[in-house]
Protein backbone atom coordinates (compact mmCIF):
# COMPACT_ATOMS: atom_id res chain seq x y z
CA UNK A 1 0.00 0.00 0.00
CA UNK A 2 1.46 3.33 -1.06
CA UNK A 3 1.23 6.78 0.55
CA UNK A 4 2.60 9.98 -0.96
CA UNK A 5 4.08 12.08 1.84
CA UNK A 6 5.11 15.68 1.15
CA UNK A 7 6.88 17.25 4.11
CA UNK A 8 10.15 18.64 5.40
CA UNK A 9 13.27 16.51 5.79
CA UNK A 10 16.11 16.72 8.30
CA UNK A 11 19.39 14.82 8.36
CA UNK A 12 19.40 14.67 12.17
CA UNK A 13 16.33 14.08 14.27
CA UNK A 14 12.73 13.12 13.64
CA UNK A 15 10.36 15.73 12.25
CA UNK A 16 8.36 15.93 9.03
CA UNK A 17 9.16 13.09 6.66
CA UNK A 18 11.84 11.77 9.01
CA UNK A 19 9.09 11.08 11.54
CA UNK A 20 6.43 10.01 9.05
CA UNK A 21 8.36 7.74 6.68
CA UNK A 22 9.74 5.36 9.30
CA UNK A 23 6.34 5.22 11.00
CA UNK A 24 4.55 4.41 7.73
CA UNK A 25 7.11 1.78 6.75
CA UNK A 26 6.94 0.11 10.14
CA UNK A 27 3.16 -0.09 9.71
CA UNK A 28 3.45 -1.83 6.36
CA UNK A 29 3.14 1.04 3.89
CA UNK A 30 5.36 2.06 0.98
CA UNK A 31 5.91 5.82 1.29
CA UNK A 32 6.62 7.90 -1.81
CA UNK A 33 8.62 10.76 -0.36
CA UNK A 34 8.78 14.34 -1.57
CA UNK A 35 10.77 16.69 0.64
CA UNK A 36 9.92 20.37 0.91
CA UNK A 37 13.16 21.29 2.68
CA UNK A 38 16.52 19.61 3.28
CA UNK A 39 17.83 20.79 6.65
CA UNK A 40 20.54 19.54 8.96
CA UNK A 41 18.11 19.52 11.88
CA UNK A 42 14.76 21.01 12.85
CA UNK A 43 14.53 24.71 13.57
CA UNK A 44 13.70 24.20 17.23
CA UNK A 45 17.45 24.09 17.93
CA UNK A 46 17.72 27.73 16.89
CA UNK A 47 20.33 27.13 14.19
CA UNK A 48 20.41 24.86 11.16
CA UNK A 49 21.89 24.47 7.70
CA UNK A 50 20.26 23.54 4.42
CA UNK A 51 17.80 24.72 1.84
CA UNK A 52 14.11 25.23 1.26
CA UNK A 53 13.16 23.37 -1.92
CA UNK A 54 11.12 25.28 -4.47
CA UNK A 55 7.52 24.53 -5.45
CA UNK A 56 8.88 23.75 -8.94
CA UNK A 57 11.15 21.10 -7.40
CA UNK A 58 8.20 19.53 -5.59
CA UNK A 59 6.12 19.46 -8.77
CA UNK A 60 9.01 18.07 -10.82
CA UNK A 61 9.57 15.19 -8.40
CA UNK A 62 5.86 14.42 -8.49
CA UNK A 63 5.93 14.53 -12.31
CA UNK A 64 8.67 11.91 -12.25
CA UNK A 65 6.57 9.65 -10.02
CA UNK A 66 3.63 10.16 -12.38
CA UNK A 67 5.79 9.07 -15.33
CA UNK A 68 6.24 5.69 -13.67
CA UNK A 69 2.52 5.07 -14.13
CA UNK A 70 1.99 4.20 -10.48
CA UNK A 71 -0.43 6.91 -9.34
CA UNK A 72 -3.45 4.51 -9.30
CA UNK A 73 -1.64 2.62 -6.51
CA UNK A 74 -1.64 5.66 -4.20
CA UNK A 75 -4.00 5.17 -1.24
CA UNK A 76 -3.00 8.11 0.91
CA UNK A 77 -1.60 11.63 0.80
CA UNK A 78 0.11 12.99 3.91
CA UNK A 79 1.08 16.65 4.26
CA UNK A 80 2.34 18.79 7.12
CA UNK A 81 4.19 22.07 7.50
CA UNK A 82 3.77 24.09 4.28
CA UNK A 83 6.08 27.03 4.92
CA UNK A 84 5.01 29.20 2.00
CA UNK A 85 1.72 29.72 0.11
CA UNK A 86 3.38 28.68 -3.17
CA UNK A 87 4.26 25.32 -1.60
CA UNK A 88 0.65 24.96 -0.50
CA UNK A 89 -0.53 25.72 -4.03
CA UNK A 90 1.81 23.07 -5.44
CA UNK A 91 0.41 20.47 -3.03
CA UNK A 92 -3.19 21.35 -3.90
CA UNK A 93 -2.30 20.92 -7.60
CA UNK A 94 -0.69 17.55 -6.86
CA UNK A 95 -3.80 16.44 -4.97
CA UNK A 96 -5.92 17.38 -7.97
CA UNK A 97 -3.70 15.37 -10.33
CA UNK A 98 -3.74 12.40 -7.97
CA UNK A 99 -7.52 12.51 -7.94
CA UNK A 100 -7.60 11.91 -11.68
CA UNK A 101 -6.08 8.44 -11.23
CA UNK A 102 -6.68 7.44 -7.61
CA UNK A 103 -8.78 8.26 -4.56
CA UNK A 104 -6.15 8.81 -1.89
CA UNK A 105 -7.19 9.63 1.65
CA UNK A 106 -5.64 13.06 2.25
CA UNK A 107 -4.45 13.56 5.81
CA UNK A 108 -3.46 17.17 6.38
CA UNK A 109 -1.67 18.22 9.54
CA UNK A 110 -2.51 21.95 9.46
CA UNK A 111 0.71 23.09 11.10
CA UNK A 112 0.34 26.78 11.86
CA UNK A 113 1.12 27.44 15.52
CA UNK A 114 0.84 26.48 19.16
CA UNK A 115 0.30 27.97 22.60
CA UNK A 116 3.31 29.96 23.74
CA UNK A 117 4.57 30.47 20.19
CA UNK A 118 1.47 31.79 18.46
CA UNK A 119 1.22 31.56 14.67
CA UNK A 120 4.65 30.73 13.25
CA UNK A 121 3.91 30.32 9.54
CA UNK A 122 3.82 32.80 6.65
CA UNK A 123 1.04 35.35 7.18
CA UNK A 124 -0.91 34.09 4.14
CA UNK A 125 -0.89 30.43 5.21
CA UNK A 126 -3.85 30.41 7.65
CA UNK A 127 -6.29 31.88 5.12
CA UNK A 128 -5.05 29.64 2.33
CA UNK A 129 -5.22 26.63 4.63
CA UNK A 130 -8.84 27.38 5.55
CA UNK A 131 -9.98 28.32 2.04
CA UNK A 132 -8.12 25.84 -0.16
CA UNK A 133 -6.46 23.03 1.79
CA UNK A 134 -8.79 21.99 4.61
CA UNK A 135 -11.93 21.84 2.38
CA UNK A 136 -10.15 19.33 0.12
CA UNK A 137 -8.69 17.22 2.94
CA UNK A 138 -10.28 14.00 4.20
CA UNK A 139 -8.53 14.09 7.59
CA UNK A 140 -7.12 17.02 9.53
CA UNK A 141 -5.02 16.65 12.68
CA UNK A 142 -4.79 20.05 14.41
CA UNK A 143 -3.56 20.70 17.90
CA UNK A 144 -5.88 22.68 20.17
CA UNK A 145 -4.38 26.06 19.20
CA UNK A 146 -4.75 25.24 15.50
CA UNK A 147 -8.34 24.05 15.86
CA UNK A 148 -9.17 27.35 17.58
CA UNK A 149 -7.44 29.24 14.76
CA UNK A 150 -9.29 27.29 12.08
CA UNK A 151 -12.75 27.58 13.62
CA UNK A 152 -12.65 30.80 15.64
CA UNK A 153 -13.82 28.91 18.72
CA UNK A 154 -11.97 29.27 22.03
CA UNK A 155 -11.78 25.75 23.46
CA UNK A 156 -12.21 25.81 27.23
CA UNK A 157 -14.28 22.67 27.86
CA UNK A 158 -15.69 19.66 26.04
CA UNK A 159 -18.75 21.60 24.84
CA UNK A 160 -16.60 24.18 23.06
CA UNK A 161 -14.33 21.44 21.73
CA UNK A 162 -17.33 19.67 20.21
CA UNK A 163 -18.53 22.95 18.70
CA UNK A 164 -15.12 23.49 17.12
CA UNK A 165 -15.10 19.95 15.74
CA UNK A 166 -18.55 20.52 14.24
CA UNK A 167 -17.39 23.69 12.49
CA UNK A 168 -14.25 21.95 11.21
CA UNK A 169 -16.33 19.17 9.66
CA UNK A 170 -18.56 21.74 7.99
CA UNK A 171 -15.45 23.04 6.22
CA UNK A 172 -15.03 19.71 4.42
CA UNK A 173 -12.98 17.04 6.23
CA UNK A 174 -14.62 13.69 6.99
CA UNK A 175 -12.44 13.09 10.03
CA UNK A 176 -10.89 15.43 12.59
CA UNK A 177 -8.26 14.41 15.11
CA UNK A 178 -7.73 16.94 17.89
CA UNK A 179 -4.25 15.88 18.93
CA UNK A 180 -4.13 17.64 22.30
CA UNK A 181 -6.99 18.56 24.60
CA UNK A 182 -6.67 19.55 28.22
CA UNK A 183 -9.98 20.36 29.85
CA UNK A 184 -10.89 20.24 33.52
CA UNK A 185 -14.17 18.53 32.62
CA UNK A 186 -12.40 15.46 31.18
CA UNK A 187 -8.66 15.63 31.86
CA UNK A 188 -7.66 15.53 35.51
CA UNK A 189 -4.39 17.15 36.58
CA UNK A 190 -1.55 15.18 35.02
CA UNK A 191 -3.66 13.92 32.11
CA UNK A 192 -4.09 14.85 28.46
CA UNK A 193 -6.74 13.81 25.93
CA UNK A 194 -7.00 13.20 22.20
CA UNK A 195 -10.35 13.52 20.40
CA UNK A 196 -11.35 11.98 17.08
CA UNK A 197 -14.56 12.70 15.19
CA UNK A 198 -16.31 11.45 12.06
CA UNK A 199 -18.98 14.20 12.24
CA UNK A 200 -21.53 11.77 13.67
CA UNK A 201 -19.67 10.62 16.76
CA UNK A 202 -16.74 11.87 18.83
CA UNK A 203 -14.38 9.61 20.76
CA UNK A 204 -11.89 10.57 23.45
CA UNK A 205 -8.80 8.87 24.86
CA UNK A 206 -7.00 9.96 28.02
CA UNK A 207 -3.38 9.28 28.94
CA UNK A 208 -1.00 10.41 31.65
CA UNK A 209 0.75 13.65 30.73
CA UNK A 210 4.47 12.97 30.39
CA UNK A 211 6.48 16.06 31.23
CA UNK A 212 9.11 16.17 28.52
CA UNK A 213 11.12 19.36 28.67
CA UNK A 214 11.70 20.53 26.06
CA UNK A 215 8.80 18.87 24.28
CA UNK A 216 10.30 17.03 21.28
CA UNK A 217 9.47 18.40 17.86
CA UNK A 218 7.83 16.04 15.38
CA UNK A 219 5.17 14.50 17.62
CA UNK A 220 2.37 15.91 15.47
CA UNK A 221 4.05 14.53 12.34
CA UNK A 222 4.22 11.06 13.87
CA UNK A 223 0.61 11.25 15.09
CA UNK A 224 -0.68 12.23 11.64
CA UNK A 225 1.19 9.33 10.05
CA UNK A 226 -0.09 6.91 12.70
CA UNK A 227 -3.71 8.01 12.34
CA UNK A 228 -3.66 7.90 8.53
CA UNK A 229 -2.06 4.46 8.52
CA UNK A 230 -4.58 3.13 11.04
CA UNK A 231 -7.51 4.58 9.10
CA UNK A 232 -6.27 2.93 5.91
CA UNK A 233 -5.78 -0.37 7.72
CA UNK A 234 -9.03 -0.46 9.70
CA UNK A 235 -11.40 2.25 8.37
CA UNK A 236 -12.58 2.69 11.97
CA UNK A 237 -12.13 5.99 13.81
CA UNK A 238 -12.33 4.45 17.30
CA UNK A 239 -9.73 1.79 16.53
CA UNK A 240 -7.49 4.31 14.78
CA UNK A 241 -7.69 6.66 17.77
CA UNK A 242 -6.89 3.92 20.30
CA UNK A 243 -3.96 2.59 18.27
CA UNK A 244 -2.59 6.06 17.61
CA UNK A 245 -2.87 7.05 21.27
CA UNK A 246 -1.10 3.92 22.50
CA UNK A 247 1.67 4.27 19.93
CA UNK A 248 2.49 7.93 20.55
CA UNK A 249 2.33 7.37 24.31
CA UNK A 250 4.97 4.66 23.90
CA UNK A 251 7.15 7.03 21.89
CA UNK A 252 6.82 9.75 24.53
CA UNK A 253 7.49 7.29 27.38
CA UNK A 254 10.64 5.93 25.72
CA UNK A 255 11.80 9.46 24.90
CA UNK A 256 11.36 10.52 28.51
CA UNK A 257 13.15 7.45 29.84
CA UNK A 258 16.05 8.06 27.46
CA UNK A 259 16.30 11.71 28.47
CA UNK A 260 16.43 12.48 24.75
CA UNK A 261 15.72 15.67 22.81
CA UNK A 262 14.53 13.72 19.76
CA UNK A 263 11.60 11.32 19.50
CA UNK A 264 12.68 7.75 20.14
CA UNK A 265 10.83 6.31 17.14
CA UNK A 266 13.29 3.55 16.30
CA UNK A 267 13.40 2.40 19.91
CA UNK A 268 9.57 2.37 19.95
CA UNK A 269 9.07 0.70 16.59
CA UNK A 270 7.34 -2.46 17.83
CA UNK A 271 4.79 -0.35 19.72
CA UNK A 272 4.00 1.73 16.65
CA UNK A 273 2.26 -1.43 15.45
CA UNK A 274 1.25 -3.09 18.74
CA UNK A 275 1.23 -0.65 21.68
CA UNK A 276 1.70 -2.25 25.08
CA UNK A 277 -0.40 0.37 26.86
CA UNK A 278 -4.01 0.50 25.63
CA UNK A 279 -6.21 3.53 26.14
CA UNK A 280 -9.88 2.83 25.47
CA UNK A 281 -11.77 5.49 23.53
CA UNK A 282 -15.07 6.65 25.02
CA UNK A 283 -17.89 8.49 23.30
CA UNK A 284 -18.37 12.13 24.33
Amino acid sequence: MSILTIQSHVAYGYVGNRAAVFTLQRMGFDPWVINTVQFSNHTGYGSWQGDVLSPAHIQNVFAGIKERGVLPQCQGLLTGYLGHPDTAKAIVAIHSELGEQAQPLWCCDPVMGDYGRGVFVHADIPDYMCQQVIPKSDIITPNQFELELITGIKIVDIASALEALHIAHAMGPKYVLLTSYVGKDHAAPGEICILASDAEQVWLTTTPYLNLDPLPNGAGDAVAALFLANMLHYDDVKVALENTTGAIYAVFKNTLQAGARELQLVQSQAELVEPKDRFIAVVV
